[in-house]
């Protein structure tokens, strides 16, 4: 049996999110001793991994609920947790194609930094400074119609 402490060091949490899981009800084989301390088994420890492994791809909190209660309800749920797993993975597929655009940016604004610091272009970086060179980066910036003073 294992404090939360112990937990939280198998599993690569923090005390704070092994408490967290066991309050939200995604460790259901979760002990408490006679001082109502959670204790816990190597199936809890399980859980607590497979929670982590879930969070970590992005997965939010209700939905991690809705796994482990279908887990628990058995083998007759294998369809309705695979459809939930699918969908997950295609929100996931989402954000990963969104995350290589902003990579995408991030490399453009690197380039951009570097040939500013390597004397080759103006630094056309700081919004305090769009009023001075609008002539450059017109499609960035709001019509005069549009813009607020």
């Amino acid at each position: 049996m294992h404090t939360v402490k112990e937990a939280a060091l198998i599993t690569g949490l923090t005390e704070h999110a092994v408490r967290f899981y066991t309050d939200k009800g995604l460790v259901p084989s979760v002990q408490r001793n006679q001082n109502n301390i959670r204790i816990f088994d190597n199936e809890s420890i399980n859980w607590l991994h497979g929670v982590k492994c879930l969070k970590q791809s992005g997965m939010p909190i209700e939905i991690i609920k809705q796994y482990v209660d279908l887990c628990l309800e058995g083998d007759s749920t294998i369809p309705q947790r695979c459809a939930l797993m699918m969908k997950h993975k295609e929100v996931a597929l989402i954000q990963l194609e969104e995350a290589k655009r902003h990579v995408a940016h991030l490399e453009e604004k690197t380039a951009l930094y570097q040939a500013i610091l390597e004397h080759r272009s103006p630094d056309t970086t700081n919004p305090g400074n769009w009023d001075q060179i609008q002539h450059m980066h017109a499609d960035v910036f709001y019509s005069p119609s549009v813009r607020k003073a």
